[in-house]
């Protein structure tokens, strides 16, 4: 989590929402990702989504289920179904999402008994860190600042 938090934190600083995703198999790094819609014009630029697409490019398959996936804020809808598509084992995530979280705060799509396959969830881990790295970041943003030429 400490490396996807890291991930996170060079997110913030290119001016996207800083979420970082790590994902793991065997015990090995094999994808590494952050939040990058605006740099990518691409709203599914998701951290979770790129990782996902790197690890099915680094293994040559669409399927990771004998992956792990830490992820820094716990995933959006779109996040949380495209991880039961690549069949991923585990999820950790950090800060949780009451308002759009779909892995057991606000929806629970991680576990949805109508999908053909579940993901093990784990979450709060270094949830401080990484909920105070997203409110530093939104807090920032709402702050009038002359250097963004907002009055």
């Amino acid at each position: 989590m400490a490396e996807a938090l890291a991930l996170a934190r060079r997110a913030a600083v290119a001016g996207e929402v800083p979420v970082g995703a790590v994902l793991v198999r065997a015990g090995v790094a094999i994808a590494r990702a952050y939040n990058s819609p605006i740099a990518l014009h691409d709203p599914t630029a998701h951290a979770e989504i790129l990782a996902l697409r790197a690890g099915g490019q680094q293994i040559g398959n669409y399927r990771l289920q004998d992956c792990v996936l830490y992820v820094t804020l716990e995933p959006c809808a779109m996040c949380a179904a495209a991880l039961v598509h690549a069949r991923v084992a585990r999820l950790v995530f950090g800060a949780p999402d009451p308002r759009v979280g779909a892995a057991g705060s606000a929806f629970t799509l991680t576990n949805e008994p109508r999908f053909n396959h579940r993901v093990a969830v784990s979450g709060g881990v270094l949830a401080a860190e990484c909920q105070a790295l997203l409110q530093d970041f939104f807090r920032a943003r709402r702050t009038p600042s002359s250097d963004r030429g907002l009055a």
